[in-house]
């Protein structure tokens, strides 16, 4: 794999967080917080649960696969952080989606992905959440892929190194299946 570009040189920022407190902030207000933010600017903004998210690469895949299919005019959702959601979890679906790497109350470490021109740390205190470089990134283990649907079988193919390419995988497998029922819709 080719290596990624310095931090200062991305669009898309990433920061690791926690909690302040255990069930503080509350899911329902970091959601409201979400779509908030979305009203204000055009540039994305999301959160996922740290435990389901494989590295920067894993990020900026699911972002670039987002971009490229915006591009092309087959856009899935309206909201494209929820729409990211579906790359990074690695389907088609928005409520499995959620399931595998959305917030819930019992989320205890976080990712933020900000495009600029968001600074993560003034959104994370926006969130009501601590910065925590021990949240983000860490080592990919098969808690995790099992979480985003990598079975045992899965992992068994290929060796403990390769285990990344797995995500990559099922980041890719998005675009191929087409919408249901759906005309693309409109470039936003």
């Amino acid at each position: 794999m080719s290596p990624l570009p310095p931090p200062e040189e991305r669009a898309l920022r990433t920061a690791g967080a926690r909690r302040r407190a255990p069930g503080a902030p509350k899911t329902r207000d970091v959601i409201l917080t979400l779509r908030t933010l979305s009203q204000e600017s055009p540039a994305l903004v999301a959160l996922f649960d740290a435990d389901a998210i494989a590295g920067e690469r894993h990020l900026l895949s699911a972002w670039a696969h987002l971009g490229r299919s915006r591009g092309r005019g087959e856009s899935r959702l309206r909201d494209r952080s929820a729409e990211l959601a579906l790359y990074v979890a690695g389907d088609d679906q928005l409520p499995r989606a959620l399931a595998k790497v959305g917030v819930a109350d019992t989320t205890e470490h976080f990712v933020l992905v900000a495009e600029r021109p968001h600074d993560p740390a003034a959104l994370l205190a926006r969130f009501g959440l601590e910065p925590d470089r021990s949240a983000f990134p860490r080592p990919v283990d098969a808690g995790m892929l099992e979480r985003l649907g990598i079975t045992a079988a899965e992992r068994a193919a290929v060796p403990e190194s390769a285990w990344e390419g797995l995500v990559l995988e099922r980041i890719a497998l998005v675009d191929l299946a087409a919408p249901s029922g759906h005309e693309p819709t409109p470039k936003h």
